[in-house]
């Protein structure tokens, strides 16, 4: 194909590839595009979990006074970097907004479409692909630190329950050490969502790159793109720093950064970085089996195959890419109160992302307002590696004019 049959991808990150992946599939001559290396962003060291466990956002009822009561406390693993940023402020403002039990459902329900295609999806793709990405169907255990913490969690588990049929099953403290010996004895218990998966996210993208070059996808790194060359109302080519790239329709893929591009798309895309931090690290003799998210601390524990992470909090600190050594220690400290075990030598990586956070929890899957081939596939929060899949074939489907195995409304651009 020439040049200008070629679809574009901006974005080697989960969201990227997979849009590459089902583009190729669907027979488009695709290119990829990244500012960086390949799969070196928020794809790279985030904990790997699979979850669909992970329905409901964050704009829970009552969440925005937890939230405040949260950064109140020392060492809290949320907190916000005082500075002036309007868009940050309006985000907030449009969050409070949603803090409702209607809302919150509403995007539930789209974000539970996403996650239960992506699940099925990456089960077909690891065994026709042969994929070696230490996936493992052991669950996920949400473990509390108080019995009372453990008891309201049951409210919560109905509501996905009956809403979306994920069932947890309760682990009260004997049962939970039982189930887990790993951790402490005396926390107040834990749900097991066991239908949750886990993977290894840096080998994940590795052997996506492997498949992608196997099918001629053509994979450019360290291009910085700038917007789009166009006339009336189609994009030809990428302003870029490097070379130059054409082709007939292109792919906004890139996450947290989309918002650098907000003037080149015509439209002001709401996702602010929420920069989170992980250790990855070798497995300790006493290691968790089961991956484990501690409430309370809001940090996640994965035992990987090949080696063991701890990884999470939540920093809205613009795009500061710096390491903060407090965040990394407090993923340690808070490992420690519940495992007996928290951490081991040698330390393979300390690591930060931005996840693109939206003010509603979904993510956006629309074209561009100004430019009829241009698509935009970004914000997925904390979720991109559990959505991936289904994004990417909702957008080849998109795209080429298919019938959407999903309902792409509810990711429209419409709700700016």
């Amino acid at each position: 194909m020439s040049d200008n049959d070629r679809t574009v991808v901006i974005g080697g990150g989960i969201i990227g590839a997979m849009c590459a992946w089902f583009l190729s599939k669907s027979g488009h001559s695709v290119t990829l595009v990244d500012e960086g290396r390949f799969g070196a962003g928020c794809s790279h060291g985030n904990c790997g979990y699979v979850s669909p466990s992970h329905v409901l956002p964050l704009t829970a009822p009552g969440a925005l006074g937890s939230t405040l009561r949260m950064m109140l406390r020392r060492n809290s693993p949320f907190t916000i970097k005082p500075r002036f940023s309007p868009s940050l402020w309006k985000w907030l403002w449009k969050f409070a907004r949603r803090c409702n039990e209607r809302d919150m459902l509403s995007a539930a329900q789209a974000r539970y479409s996403l996650l239960s295609s992506s699940m099925e999806l990456y089960l077909n793709l690891i065994e026709s692909e042969n994929i070696g990405c230490e996936w493992e169907k052991r669950g996920l255990l949400f473990v509390f630190l108080s019995e009372q913490e453990f008891e309201e969690f049951e409210h919560t588990e109905k509501l996905v329950r009956n809403h979306f049929g994920l069932e947890a099953k309760p682990y009260d403290s004997q049962a939970l050490t039982d189930l887990e010996p790993a951790l402490k004895s005396g926390l107040g218990g834990a749900w097991h969502y066991e239908g949750d998966c886990h993977l290894r996210p840096d080998k994940m993208m590795s052997e996506l790159r492997r498949l992608l070059e196997t099918r001629g996808v053509s994979i450019i790194e360290n291009i910085k793109v700038k917007g789009f060359l166009r006339g009336s109302r189609r994009a030809f080519a990428l302003d870029s720093s490097g070379e130059s790239i054409t082709g007939n329709t292109f792919v906004v893929a890139t996450g947290a950064l989309t918002p650098f591009l907000n003037s080149a798309l015509g439209c002001k895309i709401p996702i602010q970085p929420g920069k989170g931090y992980s250790i990855t690290m070798a497995r300790p003799e006493r290691c968790p089996r089961i991956p484990m998210l501690f409430e309370h601390h809001r940090v996640g524990i994965t035992p990987m195959q090949s080696a063991y992470r701890i990884g999470s909090t939540m920093e809205f600190a613009g795009y500061d890419k710096s390491l903060n050594r407090k965040r990394l220690d407090l993923l340690r400290r808070s490992a420690e109160v519940y495992l007996h075990e928290p951490y081991c030598e040698p330390v393979e990586e300390e690591w930060f992302g931005w996840r693109p956070m939206t003010w509603d929890g979904k993510p956006f899957i629309d074209r561009s307002p100004i430019m009829d081939n241009v698509w935009i596939a970004a914000g997925h929060n904390m979720l991109g590696l559990s959505m991936a899949p289904a994004t990417g074939k909702l957008v080849a489907e998109l795209i080429g004019g298919e019938a959407p195995h999903i309902d792409p409304k509810p990711f429209s651009l419409a709700r700016l």
